[in-house]
């Protein structure tokens, strides 16, 4: 079922980000700095990969470090990136990251570029920063791009995906992203990146988080606005480099409707699993590389294939 992938997914085959990941700070145009981590390969025939977290996360999330082991298996140098404020970048960050921030994977990705000029560049998209990365790719071609992407449960409209979080058993998730806000905001109060505190409820819904704090710290109207602006869907015909976009079909807050009604470029190509949640993708059987999560392998294959 979609919840039991969705939650049994973040805990089966758990890794940590290992102690010889180099860190580094990469300057935003706007002041603020956020953290990568380098796992370096001695191969230069491969592409570099890029992995980006979603909303709540970091580069210890489960599926990071994860996914990062294999691809270095594979030869792979990974760039693990944490958006602004997150991970071993909290405190280094006055605003706030966001579904829309595009601009901020741009500069990791120049970061690499300019670190690493000779490879191709494949960027990977987990939830949040999927989005972010479709957007980059789709419509905002003055942002250095990526040379190829990959989205995992992408939501490609954020206002039906914070409609569905508000919904069901999903509030449960919806509960664990406010009160991981709710820290976020604690935090930055303590150490005088905000004067005062934002009145969040442990009980808000993630629309009355954007309203209060996501979208006037972002630059944002209101709630409507920021979902307007940052949702991906309308510029999927945009994209003009290869793109595979994976998603399952019970997810339980990303809508897969909005992927068979979407019209993208013959660049991209949609992968509708028929079960996985979200961010689960375990399978009852050891897969080739002799893990339980289809994912871990479909997206080794989805780097050869763009790369």
């Amino acid at each position: 079922g979609p919840h039991t992938q969705t939650i049994l997914g973040r805990y089966w085959g758990r890794h940590r980000v290992l102690p010889s990941d180099s860190k580094h700070e990469v300057l935003l145009p706007d002041g603020d700095r956020l953290v990568v981590l380098l796992r370096q390969n001695s191969r230069d025939d491969l592409p570099v990969v890029y992995l980006f977290h979603g909303l709540g996360g970091s580069t210890d999330s489960d599926y990071m470090p994860r996914t990062a082991t294999q691809l270095a298996r594979a030869g792979h140098t990974v760039v693990m990136g944490n958006h602004r404020g997150c991970g071993p970048g909290a405190g280094l960050a006055l605003r706030p990251y966001h579904s829309g921030r595009a601009d901020d994977l741009s500069q990791v990705i120049a970061w690499g570029r300019a670190r690493f000029p000779l490879q191709r560049h494949i960027a990977i998209g987990f939830s949040l920063s999927g989005n972010a990365l479709l957007l980059l790719i789709g419509g905002r071609p003055e942002f250095p791009q990526p040379d190829a992407v990959i989205t995992v449960n992408a939501p490609l409209d954020l206002a039906r995906s914070a409609d569905l979080l508000d919904s069901g058993l999903s509030k449960l998730y919806q509960w664990r992203f406010v009160l991981d806000v709710r820290a976020d905001v604690e935090r930055r109060v303590r150490t005088g990146l905000m004067k005062s505190a934002i009145p969040i409820s442990a009980f808000d819904t993630l629309k009355a988080v954007d309203d209060l704090f996501t979208a006037p710290l972002s630059g944002f109207l209101d709630r409507h606005d920021y979902y307007a602006r940052s949702s991906s869907g309308p510029h999927l015909g945009n994209i003009k480099i290869p793109t595979l976009a994976i998603t399952a079909a019970d997810d339980p807050f990303v809508d897969v409707q909005t992927y068979r009604s979407a019209r993208p470029s013959a660049f991209v190509q949609l992968h509708i699993e028929r079960h996985g949640g979200h961010m689960g993708f375990l399978s009852d059987q050891l897969n080739e590389i002799g893990t339980r999560h289809w994912l871990d392998l479909a997206l080794l294959r989805g780097v050869a294939l763009v790369g």
